[in-house]
């Protein structure tokens, strides 16, 4: 990856968290500790990696992303208006009563590939994705975000047996391990670890990478892609939870927490001033 290309994409990643931010403090809610984890891969993914066309967005041919930890709708949505799938102004919605920007992300939303809720059953849905676009010989790929906690449900494991099984050489999934969840660390709730080893038993290529590194994100998307040894892909991702804010970073109270005044100060300059240093402008 060129420079040019690195420095695009973290940008990208620096206004998904902004975006995401201020969509948050309009709501007054929402989940910003794994919504800016994610935010590299997000930008990798549609910036750069993801085949799809935001004025056709059910187009047959284009590339699926499954959002199986649906809660972090601010960064997904922030992608997709920034990617322009919907204008700006409409994040202002998320949240209210008669908005299609519900908590949790929804497939009537332009660009989004399926609704989500109860945690655990993305990657079973991006498994029949993938598997149906094999029988009918489409070359399209189905990419599955999981969280680290999430991936306690039992269901995550029964499609990663399944998906290992049939083939699916077109799915590739991500598991977002910023090593937090709703309760506190994944070590003392139930841990999930060793995440890699667990999904090679089950016949999957694993990769692991900096989840905050856009360019090693990209090279596994793109290696992942160009395997073809009849294998699905999991990209372990090593993140870290509210990545981008100082005052957010590894703090487990921002799982769904909101910032204090002064917090929401610091964001935003801190934000501000990566995207400023990032576009040469300082």
């Amino acid at each position: 990856m060129n420079v040019q290309t690195r420095k695009e994409l973290q940008v990208w990643a620096a206004k998904i968290r902004k975006t995401a931010l201020k969509t948050i403090q309009d709501a007054g809610s929402g989940h910003i500790g794994g919504s800016f984890s994610i935010a590299e891969i997000l930008a990798v993914l549609y910036f750069d990696q993801m085949h799809v066309d935001p004025a056709n967005p059910d187009a047959g041919d284009r590339d699926r992303l499954i959002l199986s930890k649906g809660h972090c709708s601010p960064a997904m949505y922030a992608a997709l208006a920034l990617r322009g799938f919907f204008s700006l102004d409409h994040l202002s919605t998320f949240r209210k009563i008669d908005s299609d920007l519900s908590g949790h992300v929804e497939m009537h939303v332009p660009g989004v590939d399926m609704s989500a809720g109860s945690l655990g059953q993305g990657l079973s849905t991006a498994l029949g994705m993938a598997l149906y676009g094999k029988s009918k010989k489409r070359d399209y790929r189905v990419f599955c975000i999981m969280g680290d906690g999430e991936i306690q449900e039992g269901q995550i494991w029964e499609a990663a047996m399944a998906a290992g099984f049939f083939g699916a050489d077109n799915l590739i999934g991500f598991v977002d391990n910023n090593g937090l969840q709703l309760d506190g660390p994944l070590e003392e709730v139930m841990s999930p670890y060793p995440i890699g080893d667990k999904f090679r038993a089950f016949g999957w290529n694993v990769l692991e990478v900096d989840g905050n590194d856009v360019e090693q994100v990209a090279d596994a998307v793109t290696l992942s892609s160009h395997i073809h040894n009849g294998r699905p892909t999991m990209i372990v991702a090593d993140t870290i939870k509210g990545k981008g804010v100082s005052v957010f970073e590894n703090q487990v109270r921002f799982h769904g927490g909101q910032p204090s005044p002064e917090e929401w100060q610091i964001a935003y300059a801190e934000l501000n001033s990566k995207i400023a240093e990032l576009e040469g402008l300082k």
